[in-house]
């Protein structure tokens, strides 16, 4: 049965998003003993500001931090700086000064949320119901950088367009190989006329011989707000941790869930490997200093 508050966010456009930042971090200590994880850089910009750059893209303009101790450094980078603008304008660098502003347009609102105890992702996104409220939002993993194609719509963007049509939770999804199943929340279902896939079934990190299915989901998500009380009556699930995953198998009881396959490419820094690779491609792209740097790749001898 649907009730009337249920009817009522359906159609509620998408204006917030959730970043889960509470982390530790600890596989890349010693590094983020002092410092968030989200907050290393790959170039110029440090991991977070990705993904608060993709939700802005997509629309949203309050953007929700549920974060821990020893995170202060996020709060602080999308902060006005005063000391730091005055010094950019008093030297007349308006170039900086500029880049300096656009981290937090005049129209993005941060709010701030601690997650008191590290009990799982789906206990961090419950952290932020009440700045949520009865609205659908968006949440983002900080540690899977996601980048559109060249010159095209970034992933929560080609989400938010697909949210608008159907009016369901939305999941980023990606086929992975048998051997990483264990490593992901893992969805099946049928496939739509338009390609998409109707969520049927979804587990977190099963073993490969648990499910047929390689379409793992990333690290995008738009939700509707009824997971917050099917996640609130949950206990813990996989890893002794309370899931978003297990939240959105009790959703599927209630509402449909979208599994969408983005275009694009995800780039899994929660990992040294992925960073590296993050850091090299985007390098690559970056207009000061791709030219030199791939002129430096070509030289080295592997």
């Amino acid at each position: 049965m649907t009730t009337s508050t249920e009817r009522s966010y359906t159609k509620m456009p998408l204006t917030k998003a959730v970043f889960p930042v509470a982390g530790l971090g600890t596989r890349f200590l010693p590094a983020t003993k002092a410092q968030p994880k989200e907050m290393l850089p790959v170039v110029d910009k440090p991991l977070i500001q990705y993904a608060v750059e993709e939700a802005y893209e997509a629309g949203i303009r309050h953007m929700i931090f549920v974060t821990g101790r020893s995170k202060r450094a996020i709060e602080d980078h999308f902060d006005t700086a005063y000391e730091l603008e005055n010094e950019l304008e008093v030297a007349g660098k308006s170039a900086l000064l500029s880049l300096i502003r656009e981290v937090q347009p005049a129209d993005m609102l941060c709010s701030y949320v601690r997650q008191p105890r590290a009990l799982g992702l789906g206990h961090a996104v419950l952290c932020a119901e009440k700045l949520v409220g009865d609205e659908p939002f968006a949440v983002l993993l900080a540690d899977d950088l996601m980048l559109g194609p060249d010159d095209g719509k970034g992933i929560l963007s080609q989400m938010a367009d697909l949210y608008n049509q159907t009016h369901q939770s939305i999941l980023a999804v990606q086929e992975v190989p048998t051997e990483q199943v264990h490593r992901y929340g893992i969805v099946s279902g049928s496939v739509t006329s338009d390609g998409h896939t109707q969520v049927q079934r979804i587990v977190e990190k099963p073993r490969a011989e648990q499910t047929d299915s390689r379409l793992a989901v990333a690290g995008r998500y738009i939700l509707s707000p009824k997971v917050f009380g099917l996640i609130q009556g949950m206990g813990r699930g996989a890893l002794g941790e309370i899931q978003l995953t297990d939240g959105i198998s009790e959703l599927l009881k209630f509402e449909g869930v979208t599994a969408y396959r983005y275009e694009g490419k995800r780039f899994d820094c929660g990992s040294k490997l992925g960073f590296l690779q993050a850091t090299v491609e985007l390098a690559l792209k970056h207009k000061e200093v791709a030219p030199e740097f791939a002129d430096y790749l070509k030289q080295l001898n592997f």
